[in-house]
C-alpha cells in the first residue's frame, strides 16, 4: 500500500506536475509574479521527490517497518516496544543517503567555485577596473555583461557592451548583476544543478533546472527595477540579445544578464507588475512539499 502511494507520488512530482507547471500559462504567470518564491517552489519539489525516492527504497526493502506505528514510527525511542520496532540500521541508511547528497552538493559547488576562482584570477590580470560602474572592463568587441558571484564577487563588462549600450542601459545591466550578487542566486542554482546531474532525463530535473535559472534571472530583473525603469532594462536586454550576447556562453560559475530567457523576460517587463495574491499559498507549498512523502510513507493505514 505505502509503496504504491509513494510510486504515484513520484510519478506526480517527477513527471506530471513539472509538465503542468511549464505548460500552463496561468501557473507560469503566478510563479513569475514572485520569481524567487517560484524558484523556491521548484527546489521544494526536487527535495520532496528526493525524500519520496529514499522512502520508497526503504519501504521496498522493509515494507512494514513504520506503517503500524504511524508517524511516531519515525522516532524509535518513542515507539511502543514490540516486534515491529524499526531496525537501527534505518538511521544509518538515512545518514548515508544524507551524506551522499551533501557530498554531491559539495562537489558541484566546489567545481563551480574553482571555475569562478580561475576566471577571477584571469580577470584581475587582464581586465581594467572602471570605478564609475564598479566593474571590470574586458577589451573584447563582443558585447557581454555578467557577474562572478560569491564572497569575492565581480561584475564584468566588455568593451563591446560599453560601445553598444547607452548610460541608462548600462546602469540597468549592472543593477541586474548586483541583484544576482545580493540575492546569492548561485546558491539557489546549486541544488537544481545537482538534481539535474543525478536525474537529468527526468522532467522535474530537466525542466526544473531551466525554470529555476529563468526565475532567478527574473528575480534579478526585479531587483534592478529599484534603480532603473522597466523600459530601460528591457531595452538593455533587447540590445544585448540582438547583438548576439544571449547566444554567447558565459564563463563557468557566472551569471549573465542576457544569457537566459530574454524573450520571456522582456514580455514580463512589458506587463504591469504582478500582485501578491495567493502568495501565502505558494509559501505554504514551499514549506510543506518536502514533508508530504512522510505522510504517505508513515501515516497509519487501516
Amino acid at each position: 500500500m505505502t509503496l504504491a502511494l509513494l510510486g504515484l507520488y513520484l510519478a506526480a512530482t517527477g513527471v506530471v506536475l513539472p509538465r503542468r507547471l511549464v505548460g500552463s500559462a496561468r501557473l507560469q504567470a503566478r510563479l513569475q509574479a514572485r520569481p524567487a518564491l517560484g524558484a523556491a517552489l521548484w527546489l521544494a519539489l526536487m527535495a520532496s521527490f528526493t525524500v519520496a525516492l529514499v522512502l520508497a527504497a526503504h519501504h521496498a526493502l522493509e515494507p512494514a517497518a513504520h506503517e503500524p506505528a504511524g508517524l511516531i514510527g519515525l522516532f524509535p525511542h518513542l515507539e511502543p516496544t514490540g516486534p515491529l520496532l524499526p531496525h537501527t540500521h534505518d538511521w544509518w541508511l538515512l545518514a548515508a543517503v544524507g551524506a551522499v547528497l551533501t557530498g554531491l552538493l559539495a562537489t558541484v559547488g566546489a567545481r563551480a567555485g574553482r571555475a569562478r576562482r580561475r576566471h577571477r584570477a584571469v580577470l584581475d590580470v587582464v581586465a581594467v577596473r572602471d570605478r564609475r560602474w564598479g566593474a571590470l572592463v574586458l577589451e573584447h568587441a563582443h558585447p557581454t555583461v555578467y557577474c562572478l558571484p560569491g564572497r569575492r564577487s565581480r561584475i564584468v563588462l566588455s568593451r563591446g557592451a560599453l560601445r553598444l549600450l547607452d548610460e541608462r542601459q548600462l546602469a540597468a545591466a549592472v543593477a541586474h548583476e548586483h541583484g544576482h550578487i545580493r540575492g546569492r542566486h548561485h546558491l539557489f542554482r546549486l541544488p537544481a544543478d545537482t538534481f539535474a546531474l543525478l536525474l537529468g532525463p527526468l522532467p522535474l530535473a530537466r525542466l526544473g533546472r531551466s525554470e529555476v535559472a529563468l526565475l532567478l534571472e527574473m528575480a534579478a530583473d526585479d531587483a534592478a527595477l529599484a534603480e532603473v525603469s522597466r523600459g530601460e532594462l528591457a531595452s538593455a536586454l533587447c540590445a544585448l540579445a540582438t547583438s548576439g550576447a544571449a547566444s554567447g556562453a558565459t564563463p563557468g560559475g557566472s551569471l549573465g544578464v542576457a544569457s537566459t530567457g530574454v524573450l520571456a523576460r522582456v514580455r514580463r517587463l512589458a506587463r504591469p507588475g504582478g500582485g501578491r495574491r495567493r502568495q501565502l499559498a505558494w509559501r505554504l507549498g514551499v514549506l510543506t512539499l518536502p514533508a508530504l512523502p512522510y505522510l504517505l510513507a508513515c501515516a497509519p493505514h487501516p
